[in-house]
């Protein structure tokens, strides 16, 4: 019998990467062989780094594990999908609002092409109450993220908030 790779598709916007997804995509490399984190380019949203900036940062902080791919997408998830071969979308569920969304995107996906699955992943209670966006407005008004974030993030932060100030409480 020969081994074929499985892969796993983590999308999302990543505006930044948080400890949290990092979590979800070392877990996720438990049961897929390669996972390809997609960023994705959504017009709809004011991202406060740019798509360079994002897909960047998220190379840094897993410079060093081959079995991760970074890249930016637009368009369908599912025809991304398709195109990489990919086995199954990722996604990382914190609380049940997040499943009721998550569960109605995988329906549609599954509607618009049944071979890949989705696969969810809970996050770690460890960061269970951290989003992109709540990590922005701590950062905004100076609190210390510094344990939320990969290094590079947290870089690229202080660039953006020079008012953060790490061990700050």
């Amino acid at each position: 019998m020969t081994h074929t790779e499985k892969t796993g598709i983590y999308p999302g916007s990543f505006d930044p990467l948080t400890n949290g997804h990092k979590d979800i995509i070392e877990r996720a490399l438990t049961l897929f062989d390669k996972v390809i984190i997609a960023v994705l380019h959504n017009p709809s949203k004011k991202a406060l780094f740019t798509m360079d900036e994002r897909v960047g940062m998220i190379k840094q902080s897993f410079h060093k594990n081959p079995a991760i791919e970074v890249e930016s997408f637009g368009g369908l998830l599912v025809d991304y999908a398709k195109m990489k071969n990919a086995a199954a979308i990722i996604r990382g569920i914190r609380a049940i609002s997040d499943f009721e969304s998550e569960f109605q995107m995988a329906l549609m996906n599954r509607k618009l092409n049944k071979k890949v699955q989705s696969v969810f992943l809970m996050t770690g209670f460890r960061w269970i109450f951290t989003s992109s966006s709540i990590i922005k407005e701590a950062a905004q008004f100076g609190g210390d993220i510094s344990d939320m974030v990969p290094e590079p993030v947290y870089l690229k932060m202080t660039e953006k908030f020079p008012q953060i100030q790490r061990g700050k409480k």
